[in-house]
């Protein structure tokens, strides 16, 4: 899915403004190193403007986190192609939430809240539909390829691709709320107390929840890690 996709389908949707006012041009886009403000301040910066309809802050923000939405989206899910739907559906409520938008929390604490939603509806759907088990899913496209690790040498590839794959099933297999804490937490990195805004939990709950997660995750790789079952 690209920026413009979304784009695209603005027209369809209400805003506050019918008639698109012409839009500065957004500054160029901060140079490592310059802590004049955070990469959230610029998050909100360009969500205010696109409380005023402003389609090219809408446009920056799809650029800059729709990798992030769409992996986590595809990890959750297991399918590519439900990812980039999920993902379309993140970034048209941003849009039409913007005119109520209000810089109460992190910008991606709201952002992942709304995906949240989105993907525990579509495994509650699925869930109701009897569909095949998110571990067994298979549309071409593993979830494997977001994964953040470093290239392993040459003579390792195969391995470190089965214990990739292997992570990843048994990450899928998870229930919802452990399987998106873990991948909060491993792929994204964020913060415990960001993980808690998220999932609605305290931060001793969020924690029970991950060591339960891990250890059900150690179980599953037992044979990869040398250790029994």
């Amino acid at each position: 899915m690209t920026a413009l996709s979304v784009v695209s389908l603005l027209p369809t949707l209400v805003m506050p403004e019918p008639e698109w006012p012409d839009s500065p041009a957004l500054p160029a886009t901060r140079v490592a190193g310059d802590d004049a403000f955070s990469d959230d301040e610029e998050n909100v910066r360009l969500m205010l403007r696109v409380k005023e309809g402003d389609i090219q802050a809408f446009e920056r923000l799809v650029e800059m986190h729709q990798s992030m939405v769409i992996g986590t989206a595809c990890r959750m899910l297991g399918s590519m192609e439900d990812a980039h739907d999920i993902a379309q559906q993140v970034f048209l409520r941003v849009w039409k939430s913007a005119p109520r938008y209000e810089a109460t929390a992190k910008f991606t604490t709201w952002l992942f809240t709304i995906l949240r939603n989105l993907v525990f509806n579509e495994t509650r759907r699925r869930s109701r539909r009897k569909e095949i088990p998110l571990e067994q899913e298979d549309d071409g496209h593993a979830p494997q390829q977001f994964a953040d690790h470093t290239a392993p040498a040459a003579d390792q590839i195969t391995q470190q691709e089965e214990l990739e794959q292997a992570l990843d099933k048994a990450i899928a297999a998870l229930p919802e709320k452990q399987r998106l804490a873990v991948v909060l937490r491993r792929h994204e990195e964020l913060p415990y107390e960001q993980i808690c805004e998220i999932l609605k939990m305290s931060l001793p709950a969020v924690k029970s929840l991950l060591f339960r997660a891990r250890a059900e995750l150690r179980k599953h790789l037992a044979a990869y890690l040398g250790e029994e079952p």
